[in-house]
């Protein structure tokens, strides 16, 4: 049995550092580890039961790192200010001489030391512990190329400065500056860094700290953490509901879009469903709990975007394997500086001081952060919109979708079929007893058209036993008297005499292989599908609807809605075949248990988030909204996505291989170099944090006075 265990890291200061963690933890008999620097967490898949979170957060702390559970409360962080403040006060004296006429050095060497040196054994120190354990488990990252760059330009300096070469100008101030600048980078990249993730700590900040609950004694305050199951809660006009729950008193109009997207207010009624942290917009609700704290939607979106944030995407495999050997290329790099330099100036010190440049600009903290940063933010966005990524994986490969096979039933059309007709072919049995048979058979199936037949009924259902549910078909089972029933699609429950050619859908009712009669159900398609429909051709992306409903209907739903490729009678099977034989990038959207096996086998796949259990599991992609434009949302935004991730790779390629060779030849000195380093790792993660500007084109709502009729389909 695989186990999933999943950290918080502390102490990495580039992608080398994630590179090394996720290689000492792969070590691991049974361990599959990825290691994310921008979200700092690790997700780790354990096939060994020896493998536990203690061994790991001590495999990671002996490697120099900190590791703690992710389910724990975060530690208080270090306030990164005051070790950013003291060394800023410390070298600003120091970068006086750099701005003065013909480098004159202003103030004396011995106090130029003095600022120096605990900047650079103090305040730097982190630099040289990284560097240590970092060369200690034969790796090299960020940590090493500062503290060599650094040591480098302080040791000339000081040997000068105590040997009293007055001839020899002294490098205090590059050194000083170096580090200054570095931490500010990063105490930048930081602040940014966590506005990557903010969408998962804005979705927390939406639910109450309390919740008015109705006692004995009558209505008390308790703090959520407190609250139980079947707790009665009261929600008031302008509240937050607290709690997962269905409404057993009262009305009232609430905002879902915290959770769905969705921008108008849901009429809740008695037996609604409500969700926590959607907003009472208008009446008073009284509401008994069904999910609380870590058990409610609200929650399990929060794990899984989390999850999804920290996961990896293909397009960044190229960007890890260059910085697991970028660091030793670049000191490779700035010895060939050195020498080159040493034979052409024929000067040790301007040799070196090309070298730590090199050095120093080098560091590939940009190259880290320029997938994880945009992948952080664009999932962010996406659950911010009611779209949830299962992982990095789907958000990339949606871009590339070709052919998009849409299911027809709580797809296309809203789901909400109703019985139309009831056509009974036995003189004995009335068309209520014919209705009453077909319920008590579908009272035990969750697809779509088994609720609008439960709910045309209205006499007592019966008894039934040896329920058996056909995917595709229909249901089977027998009464008391030992009868045969079968309910579902004519070609397999049995056909009419005359067969059917209005765009109803049609189901059977046999009894010992005898046909009773048929339903017939009327759909109505979702008012935003035409538009959907059209927007998923603009984007360049073919529609096919697969169907297991009859051509009649099939050809009525594709006219209606602008589907100009369709097949109707489609089995389970049918559809996962027809997606496995496309030379293409095909997705799937479905909603019900048939679909299943076609959201398998597609490249990603789309689950509405009103379908069942088994499609959503199925799924890379879940909408809230069970509205097909957020489809051709997810795909946008993902091509969005892609889109930075590809600026953020090109520019931190096109600095590190331009900074480089002029850092190389003297023209870029060491400080220069630091805030150049420091710049670009800021500039990568701005650019991803645009992305939270990305906007829906509009997924429309659903307006019953809008529909338009059609049909719905029992075998989707």
């Amino acid at each position: 049995m695989t186990s999933e265990i999943q950290l918080r890291l502390g102490g990495m200061t580039c992608a080398a550092c994630a590179a090394r963690i996720e290689k000492i933890l792969n070590r691991q008999t049974g361990v599959a580890a990825e290691v994310n620097f921008a979200t700092e967490t690790a997700h780790i898949r354990s096939s060994d039961k020896a493998i536990t979170a203690e061994s790991l957060i001590a495999t990671i702390s002996r490697a120099g790192f900190t590791a703690e559970l992710a389910s724990t409360p975060a530690a208080a962080e270090k306030d990164e200010r005051w070790p950013l403040l003291i060394a800023a006060l410390l070298s600003l004296p120091l970068m006086a001489s750099m701005f003065s006429l013909e480098h004159a050095e202003l103030l004396p060497r011995w106090l130029q030391m003095l600022l120096a040196t605990p900047v650079q054994f103090i305040l730097g120190w982190r630099f040289y512990r990284g560097a240590f354990f970092a060369l200690k488990n034969g790796g090299a990252n960020m940590d090493v190329l500062v503290a060599l760059g650094t040591s480098m330009a302080y040791g000339l300096s000081a040997v000068v400065t105590l040997l009293g070469i007055h001839e020899q100008h002294v490098y205090f101030e590059a050194s000083a500056m170096i580090i200054t600048l570095v931490l500010t980078g990063k105490w930048l990249e930081s602040r940014a860094k966590k506005k990557t993730s903010g969408a998962i700590s804005e979705l927390l900040k939406l639910q109450p700290k309390t919740a008015r609950v109705e006692t004995a004694e009558g209505l008390i305050d308790v703090a959520i953490g407190q609250l139980q199951l079947g707790d009665i809660v009261i929600v008031r006009h302008g509240e937050v509901i607290p709690v997962d729950g269905v409404v057993i008193e009262g009305q009232a109009a609430v905002n879902e879009s915290m959770l769905t997207g969705e921008s108008l207010p849901v009429e809740k009624n008695i037996d609604s469903k409500v969700f926590a942290a959607t907003k009472n917009s208008s009446g008073m609700l009284k509401i008994r709990a069904s999910s609380v704290g870590s058990k409610t939607q609200l929650a399990e979106i929060v794990r899984l975007v989390a999850h999804a944030q920290g996961s990896k995407a293909p397009i960044q495999r190229l960007a890890d394997q260059i910085s697991g050997v970028f660091v030793p290329i670049v000191a490779a790099i700035a010895v060939l500086t050195f020498l080159g330099n040493f034979w052409y100036w024929d000067s040790a010190v301007t040799a070196l001081i090309h070298a730590v440049a090199v050095l120093v600009i080098a560091c590939p903290c940009a190259l880290g952060l320029a997938t994880p940063t945009a992948i952080s933010v664009g999932i962010g966005r996406a659950a911010q919109q009611g779209i949830l990524f299962r992982n990095a994986t789907a958000l990339e490969h949606a871009g590339k979708i070709e052919m998009l096979v849409v299911d027809k039933t709580g797809t296309l059309t809203t789901g909400q079929a109703k019985v139309v007709e009831i056509i009974s072919l036995q003189s004995e049995l009335s068309k209520e007893g014919l209705l009453q048979l077909a319920a008590s058979l579908e009272q035990g199936s969750e697809h779509p058209l088994a609720h609008a037949i439960l709910a045309a009924n209205t006499l007592p259902l019966l008894p039934i036993s040896d329920f058996v549910a056909v995917p595709g078909q229909g249901v089977m089972g027998k009464l008391d008297d030992g009868s045969e029933i079968k309910v579902g699609i004519p070609s397999w429950a049995g056909e009419m005499p005359e067969k059917n050619t209005q765009p109803h859908t049609l189901v059977s009712i046999a009894k010992n292989g005898v046909l009773l009669g048929q339903l017939a159900l009327a759909d109505t398609l979702r008012a935003s599908s035409v538009e959907a429909v059209k927007r998923l051709h603009e984007m360049g992306i073919e529609v096919v609807m697969l169907t297991g409903d009859q051509p009649a209907t099939a050809t009525a739903i594709a006219k209606a809605s602008g589907v100009s490729q369709y097949q109707a009678l489609m089995h389970p099977q049918d559809k996962a075949a027809f997606i496995q034989q496309q030379n293409k990038v095909v997705a799937m959207v479905g909603d019900g248990v048939n679909d299943a096996p076609a959201l398998a086998v597609a490249a990603v796949s789309f689950a509405m988030g009103a379908g069942s259990d088994v499609a959503i599991e199925a799924a890379d992609i879940t909408l809230l909204h069970n509205d097909l434009l957020a489809v051709s949302d997810a795909i946008a935004l993902s091509r969005a996505t892609i889109s930075k991730i590809r600026q953020n790779l090109f520019f931190a390629f096109f600095y590190n291989t331009l900074g480089i060779p002029l850092a190389a030849i003297g023209l870029l000195n060491p400080v220069l170099a630091g805030a150049a380093m420091a710049l670009s790792s800021v500039s990568v993660v701005s650019n991803s944090l645009l992305l939270r500007r990305w906007k829906s084109e509009g997924v429309s709502e659903e307006k019953s006075s809008a529909s338009q009729p059609s049909q719905g389909g029992l075998g989707n």
